[in-house]
């Protein structure tokens, strides 16, 4: 792959990072994760200051708590949540790079899906079977319930990352820009950050650092596979903690600015990987 004239352009001198590992290790991490490990081991003993730095675990707890009182949050026929219980959980939601004022300031009504954040996590809880819709309401499950508890709310964030990134199609953030691309590697994903995001690093750079190209991003006309990538992965991984972000400005240019990314100490503290390096400086071609 990495002798073919359209990778290498596309590459502009990178070597990527995925070329380190063995055939084994580099096969391993495509596989998707399973409760008994593998390449990937994700850790289940955070603490509640660790928990919180996830935007993710720390809202999911919000939306659990409020389907847990009464009859539960109130559902629209279409199965939406109200827009009564959807301004509840704007003043209740904090997150990341998101300003609600802002995002809200031309909306005399907000429906759950112009709020971002609100339907990620309801979409990412429910698919984790902590919640349900029943007779008109989104209440809590009995797993949603022991996940309340102290001792089982260690389990969150493995369960809504798990969820999240190997259960749910973010093409959604990438407006179906090459499917299911970069998401269908997001082990090898995961691995390459762990050694390529150390510092600040831009999205393009990330891109080409941590992704297996393919033909739709190699064609391009514009660098759709780096708008991917900032969507369906750097973003998500901001939301649950793992990275963080930095905006520069461009001077002179009013709406236009560098995205940086860099891991935060709970990547590290969060993913662990069972894998090996190629014993030789030599690439996989």
């Amino acid at each position: 792959m990495l002798q073919n004239p359209s990778v290498r352009n596309w590459l502009g001198g990178i070597v990527p990072a995925w070329t380190l590992l063995d055939q084994p290790s580099f096969d391993a991490l495509r596989i998707p994760l399973t409760p008994r490990g593998g390449a990937i081991r994700l850790a289940v003993d955070l603490s509640r200051e660790e928990i919180d730095q996830s935007a993710v675990a720390r809202n999911a707890l919000v939306l659990l708590n409020s389907a847990a009182a009464g009859r539960g949050l109130k559902l629209t026929a279409t199965g939406n949540m109200l827009r009564s219980v959807v301004a509840e959980m704007r003043d209740l939601f904090t997150w990341p790079g998101f300003d609600k004022t802002e995002a809200f300031q031309f909306n005399k009504v907000i429906n759950e899906p112009d709020f971002l954040p609100l339907h990620f996590v309801r979409h990412v809880v429910e698919t984790a079977g902590l919640v349900r819709k029943r007779k008109g309401y989104l209440k809590i499950t009995s797993s949603g319930r022991q996940v309340l508890e102290d001792r089982a709310r260690q389990a969150l964030q493995p369960l809504l990352f798990h969820v999240a990134l190997w259960g749910i199609d973010l093409g959604y953030f990438g407006r179906g820009l090459h499917d299911d691309w970069p998401q269908r590697d997001i082990g090898v994903l995961l691995w390459s950050l762990s050694i390529a995001a150390n510092d600040w690093e831009s999205p393009e750079r990330l891109t080409r650092l941590c992704t297996i190209p393919v033909n739709g991003v190699l064609e391009a006309q514009w660098d759709t596979g780096t708008m991917a990538m900032e969507a369906r992965i750097l973003r998500p991984l901001w939301w649950f903690g793992l990275l963080e972000y930095r905006r520069e400005e461009i001077p002179g240019r009013r709406f236009a600015a560098l995205h940086f990314f860099r891991k935060t100490p709970l990547f590290d503290r969060f993913l662990s990987f069972n894998v090996k390096l190629e014993p030789t400086t030599a690439h996989r071609h």
